[in-house]
């Protein structure tokens, strides 16, 4: 018996200094979940004094924590969270089932095997961020048993691609700052729950139609990536589109029209010209901030009077027309815009129609 427990010893420590070494292996995994399953045993009361006493309700006894991996912290307040953030690690320890906010993010972790999460299925919220993942070490089952998985985390990563098997139970997707440079039209097929989507910071030249089938997306981010067109079509559902930082050039006639629901339109830093798009692209009463700023605009593009905040700063545009603004200018007709910027531009202050003012009445912030 003597052997044996010196033999578990030297196992336990082995394992708590191979978390540290270079080399991957996906028996790590494993030994951290037995090493993880001795513990669960350890720490139960003995009793002294005979048989207890019933003068009083003790109260519901407190959330056992012993289940929790060496390299992390579960706080016995918070018994369904797992913290093993900002360690070093080079892999994933193993989750109790207990678990459904767990949080990895900021080590050095490169791959999530198949089965690292099927004894967790209650997961809710699952925060991979920060770390080195490479797609072709994701497995491509390892989401398939959470099906209550609310908000995924795996920006600032090594991703090539979307990971495949998302759950349909997502709300929020967050997977900017990889090196994402297709998303083929399946890639996020079945997301109907899915409200915010973020792949700002990739390297994603089309978007197609793979954002058909998000009926319920609020939140689109797909700045700063190499898009030379917009998406060919979006979810109803829409109110916030962010275009920054990529190579657009045009807008198809009637595009925004489409979208009813849509609000926050930002394309700035792009290539636009008037030549691009039609005039009346823009003005669609749905609209309340636009940001056409850094592009290379020389007019100003027709907006619809319910717009609320308009940024123009940072293009070509020579000339103020008021009719950009209101079509035509009374005591009732007038532009709800609160803020106009269009400084950075070639438009001399002396050049403004005397007119604006009865037009841009409820303007705050005017920059030219």
């Amino acid at each position: 018996m003597k052997p044996l427990a010196i033999l578990l010893v030297v196992l336990l420590c082995d394992v708590s200094w191979t978390q540290y070494e270079d080399s991957y292996d996906d028996s790590h995994w494993w030994l951290s979940y037995i090493r993880s399953m001795q513990y669960s045993d350890v720490g139960a009361p003995y009793s002294y004094g005979g048989a207890p006493s019933y003068d009083y309700d003790p109260g519901p006894p407190a959330p056992s924590v012993s289940d929790c991996p060496q390299e992390c912290e579960c706080p016995p307040t918070f018994p369904t969270a797992l913290y093993c953030d900002g360690r070093n690690l080079k892999y994933l320890p193993y989750v109790p089932s207990r678990v459904k906010y767990a949080y990895f993010q900021n080590n050095q972790i490169t791959a999530v095997p198949d089965g690292a999460f099927d004894n967790a299925t209650g997961l809710v919220w699952l925060a991979l961020h920060g770390n080195q993942l490479l797609s072709d070490k994701v497995g491509r089952k390892i989401f398939s048993k959470l099906r209550g998985l609310e908000r995924l985390y795996m920006q600032n990563n090594n991703l090539t691609r979307i990971p495949s098997g998302l759950p349909r139970s997502l709300r929020e997707l967050y997977l900017s700052s990889n090196q994402i440079s297709k998303m083929p039209a399946n890639a996020l097929e079945g997301l109907e729950n899915l409200t915010a989507l973020d792949l700002h910071r990739n390297q994603i030249n089309e978007v197609g139609s793979a954002l058909r089938g998000l009926k319920s997306l609020v939140h689109l981010d797909i700045s700063n990536n190499q898009l030379r067109k917009l998406p060919d079509t979006l979810p109803g559902s829409l109110e916030q589109m962010y275009l920054e930082y990529n190579y657009v050039s045009s807008v198809p006639s009637e595009y925004f029209k489409a979208y009813p629901k849509l609000q926050y339109v930002r394309i700035s830093h792009n290539r636009l010209t008037n030549e691009g798009f039609p005039e009346t692209t823009f003005n669609t009463t749905s609209l309340v901030e636009l940001d056409l700023s850094y592009n290379q605009l020389h007019r100003i593009p027709p907006v619809n009077t319910n717009l609320q905040h308009l940024y123009l700063q940072g293009n070509q545009i020579e000339e103020f027309s008021v009719k950009s603004f209101c079509t035509f200018v009374d005591i009732t007709n007038f532009s709800r815009l609160q803020v106009l910027r269009l400084d950075g531009n070639e438009i001399q202050r002396n050049a403004i129609p005397p007119d604006t003012p009865l037009c841009l009445r409820n303007t705050d912030i005017i920059h030219v």
